[in-house]
């Protein structure tokens, strides 16, 4: 029997592309929140847009009553999008498992996904899949070196990273979670020969039908996550803005937290996604994601692949969605898809691969570039 997918922050820049994408699909869905009002709102506006959709609005407190919100919601699925997770606890997981619900987030907070392990035994004894990091890293990430590890004897280096269009919307948690570390030192990678800190190690990137973008250090579970699946000798993670100015301003911001000034930046989140703002006419929403193997074919021969994901008018926030959406559709459905998920609380590595994930694109303006090389 189809259960309904419960959307903690499902108002927000996230959720409520999770929220349309599955009334599309035929599942119930209940946008949830500490604003009823803005819920209600999307909800009437989901039902407008697909007649038949069933989609309610809920009043939910993640820090109050939860599991007694979450007995008298009864969904099957709760997928939380309420960023940001770096120093979050698991409070909202075990709610689930103690309520029988499975659990799916969209975190990046490296010791967040990472750690969700934790839970595995609990989430086991109650039959409950718990799913951290169901988003671009490591979700789409792990889908492409998926797609090509059987190419590799071994992989050496991954060198990836994401370029969001100025006039793409931006989540607010995703601003605060990136600037909490701007500037710190970051826990050591596989293959790293020295100290690396937020928002530094500056380079260029090129990609198809964009050009040229900036990028620097950013922490994600992958980091830790992908290597020791997928045996990577040496990996590094970046991120970009589109306009020079204000990578290289938040470049500078982070030199000022380096040498020790007191700067708490994701205070000043919704400041600065202000002050953004302001620049987007001198931006597009065009924003794209390059990943890059190197390593030796199945002969000994080095190999390298480039795989770009390109994102047009505005279209790249969908894509972190896509595995919520995948897995959120499947454990409502019935408990043949959730054997076959597997109960445990683990990252989202290996769930979704790339085939399904870009059919779960395909009405979006959204393209692949991949180009391999050898000798």
């Amino acid at each position: 029997m189809m259960g309904k997918v419960l959307i903690l922050g499902g108002y927000g820049n996230f959720g409520k592309r999770i929220a349309e994408a599955l009334i599309r699909s035929g599942t119930a869905v209940v946008v949830a929140g500490r604003d009823l009002s803005r819920a209600q709102m999307l909800a009437d506006r989901l039902k407008a847009m697909v007649p038949g959709a069933k989609a309610d609005a809920a009043l939910v407190n993640v820090d109050e009553g939860l599991i007694e919100a979450l007995t008298h919601l009864s969904p099957k699925v709760v997928v939380n999008t309420a960023g940001p997770f770096q120093g979050q606890d698991y409070h909202v997981a075990r709610a689930c498992i103690a309520a029988g619900v499975h659990y799916i987030d969209l975190a990046d907070g490296r010791e967040f996904v990472t750690g969700i392990s934790s839970l595995d035994a609990l989430a086991k004894a109650e039959n409950i899949c718990v799913i951290s990091g169901a988003s671009t890293v490591p979700g789409l990430s792990s889908a492409v070196v998926e797609r090509y590890r059987d190419g590799f004897s071994e992989i050496e280096s991954m060198m990836y990273g994401i370029s969001p269009g100025q006039k793409a919307e931006r989540g607010f948690a995703t601003t605060q979670g990136i600037l909490s570390y701007v500037g710190k030192k970051l826990k050591p990678a596989r293959g790293q020969s020295r100290a690396r800190y937020g928002w530094q190690d500056i380079y260029r990137q090129t990609y198809p039908e964009l050009g040229v973008r900036w990028m620097a250090n950013c922490d994600v579970p992958d980091l830790d996550l992908l290597p020791k699946a997928y045996g990577i000798k040496s990996i590094r993670f970046s991120a970009g803005l589109e306009h020079p100015l204000l990578h290289l301003g938040l470049w500078g911001l982070s030199w000022l937290v380096r040498v020790g000034m007191p700067l708490r930046l994701e205070r000043h989140a919704s400041i600065m996604l202000r002050m953004s703002d302001l620049f987007n006419g001198l931006g597009t929403a065009h924003g794209g994601m390059h990943l890059i193997l190197r390593g030796k074919d199945c002969q000994g021969l080095p190999r390298e692949v480039r795989w770009f994901i390109i994102a047009g008018n505005g279209d790249g926030p969908q894509i972190p969605c896509v595995p919520a959406i995948i897995l959120a559709r499947r454990l409502a459905q019935d408990d043949r898809e959730v054997s076959q998920i597997g109960t445990g609380a683990r990252a989202c590595v290996g769930l979704v691969n790339i085939d399904e994930y870009l059919a779960e694109l395909s009405r979006f303006d959204i393209t692949t570039h991949d180009y391999e090389f050898g000798r």
